[in-house]
């Protein structure tokens, strides 16, 4: 027996049907790959923030919905988003307000023995090159210069304040100055197009603690 026009017309819009659900389920698949391996995209008007802990004892912390777990000490945390506004952040066991504005980055700084501190990151567009920033939390003016003292690479950083160069990716030795008196060499530092490496100075007088904070290595 043929099948008839109208089982003809049936089949088609059922196979029609079966093709169309298929294919949402593979996009549902690959959107949840992606998820998984590039996290949740922050919805637009975000604010981002981060952890760094100069301290020496691990500590978790939360900022509205935003929770920066197991940090520690001389670490920093990935960037977590919320929608810009006022929050109340809680660091370690210290509860600070901060203000944060939508489509900015920050970081909290936990310092041992102060109030946690929060510092805008100002965002590194630039994908040929790469991004030194030194953000000087200390008492005393820094420049980071090339290990030998010849170069300045960021030059005269004033307390609470930061200085920032574009540079190419390179591997070079650094150390911190106060003037042309070397204060200590800084760990090396891998630079690559399009990252910024934040060195963050901590401390008072003589007794300065530079670290690098970078956001932490992919891990699956």
């Amino acid at each position: 027996m043929k099948p008839s026009i109208t089982h003809a017309i049936v089949n088609n819009r059922l196979g029609k049907a079966c093709a169309f659900v298929l294919v949402g389920l593979l996009a549902a698949q690959v959107h949840a790959d992606e998820a998984a391996l590039y996290g949740p995209t922050a919805p637009k008007g975000s604010a981002f923030v981060r952890v760094y802990n100069a301290g020496s004892q691990e500590i978790n912390a939360t900022v509205g919905t935003a929770k920066l777990s197991e940090v520690g000490p001389l670490g920093s945390s990935d960037f977590g988003f919320l929608p810009g506004g006022d929050y109340s952040a809680q660091v370690g066991s210290q509860t600070v307000p901060v203000k944060l504005a939508a489509d900015h980055y920050y970081t909290i700084v936990a310092l041992p023995g102060a109030q946690p501190k929060l510092v805008e990151e100002p965002p590194f567009k630039n994908k040929q090159k790469a991004l030194v920033r030194v953000q000087n939390l200390s008492d005393t003016k820094v420049t980071l210069k090339t290990a030998d003292g010849k170069t300045a690479v960021v030059e005269d950083v004033a307390p609470a304040a930061r200085g920032d160069r574009e540079i190419n990716p390179v591997n070079v030795k650094l150390a911190l100055f106060n003037g042309t008196q070397k204060i200590s060499d800084v760990k090396p530092v891998t630079l690559a197009r399009g990252e910024a490496v934040a060195l963050y100075v901590t401390g008072s007088g003589s007794k300065l603690s530079p670290v690098w904070v970078k956001r932490p290595a992919a891990t699956e």
